[in-house]
């Protein structure tokens, strides 16, 4: 069976799963008075679209074997036979075409209410909204978007290379916003690979483990600055994106969060992984009491692990497509306002807007500031 029918074979996706003999995720409620709460919560098989906690809404995971592109930047069109050009999100000859219809990716479309953080692994973004700004960023970079009041913006997934393979891997995560901040000013920040800190650990048997703090941080290493009106700007919230590659047989105990704080481990490439003894079994996550300590170890591959975690917010979510609101009224009210108003409208020539393939890795920022990687 390929991975991909793997990842989407939900006959065993339960609540709670067995692992030889034991049950992890058996909650304080389940437990006798003699027995320690187990910091395993429950086990979950990961799809293409990753169940998360609050304070997030989601998360998925990209990975498509794009194959060398043409001079429009997109695959070879004998490739696009059978596809549902437009809305392919199957897996065929590799690769999905998502929205694209000519360069993979996903055209203008508007947000309100949340942040979408995009993590690549390996591969390029193209990036343009509707405040005129725009960038190209890849191979480690971060883009941090909070949406607030409301913004459009596209991101596609130009093939920029014509005589080589065009790997894509990459993570979008939707960070929820509280009420209080749903409709502040739209804003986005660029994390580069080479501004993303990444802490180093040898367990006794000399075994690594290498940690990327996205966001938050971990003993003296802190994540750059997220956007001013992120739930992850406050400190006292706890927000940690940590990216974590782990040598095959290495151990790394996570450090201890405050009380109340959720805390979820994604293990998302590897043969097997334990949690404090506990097998997790590949392409599965487990949500955990983040104020236990839970040791990780590798099993005979290296072994890459997500970890999503903060403070709780604790409001009513009503999610409809992009927008993410507090109430039904509040989705009517967006969608109105974005037939009216288009969120400011689309400044580029076409809402699958993509840069010239020479160009490097870039941010143009609404007020005209300009990062330019080369």
């Amino acid at each position: 069976m390929s991975e991909e029918n793997k990842r989407r074979t939900f006959i065993k996706n339960s609540l709670l799963t067995v692992v030889g003999g034991s049950i992890i995720g058996k909650t304080a409620s389940a437990l006798t008075n003699d027995e320690k709460p187990n910091p395993i919560l429950r086990v979950k098989p990961l799809g293409f679209q990753w169940d998360t906690q609050d304070p997030f809404l989601f998360c998925v995971h990209h990975e498509d074997a794009y194959p060398k592109g043409n001079e429009e930047m997109g695959p070879d069109k004998s490739l696009l036979s059978g596809r549902r050009i437009g809305n392919d999100f199957h897996m065929k000859d590799g690769f999905r075409m998502y929205h694209g219809e000519t360069v993979p990716g996903f055209p203008g479309h508007p947000h309100r209410g949340f942040e979408t953080v995009t993590v690549v692994r390996e591969g390029m973004v193209d990036h343009s909204d509707s405040m005129g700004a725009s960038g190209r960023y890849g191979n480690g970079d971060v883009q941090w978007m909070t949406s607030g009041k409301g913004v459009q913006h596209a991101e596609m997934f130009p093939l920029i290379k014509q005589d080589l393979d065009n790997p894509m891997e990459l993570f979008q995560i939707w960070l929820n916003l509280p009420k209080a901040d749903k409709m502040v000013e739209p804003h986005f920040k660029m994390l580069w690979n080479e501004q993303i800190p990444k802490m180093t650990h040898k367990d006794p048997n000399n075994k690594r483990s290498t940690i990327e703090v996205i966001a938050g941080k971990i003993n003296k290493k802190e994540a750059p600055l997220p956007p001013p009106d992120s739930w992850a700007a406050k400190p006292i919230n706890e927000v940690a994106i940590w990216n974590i590659h782990m040598e095959a047989g290495a151990t790394y105990t996570l450090p201890k969060a405050g009380a109340g704080i959720n805390r979820s481990i994604y293990f998302y490439n590897g043969d097997l992984l334990k949690l404090n003894g506990n097998y997790l079994k590949h392409y599965h996550s487990a949500d955990v009491l983040a104020q236990e300590e839970i040791t990780l170890e590798a099993g005979s591959k290296t072994c890459k692990i997500l970890i999503l975690q903060g403070k709780p917010i604790g409001e009513p979510v009503v999610q409809h497509g992009p927008f993410v609101m507090n109430t039904i009224g509040e989705i009517n009210e967006t969608y109105s306002e974005f037939q009216r108003t288009r969120f400011g409208g689309w400044p580029w020539p076409k809402y699958d807007n993509v840069h010239a393939a020479s160009k490097g890795r870039f941010a143009k920022h609404a007020d005209g500031r300009i990062e330019d990687l080369g």
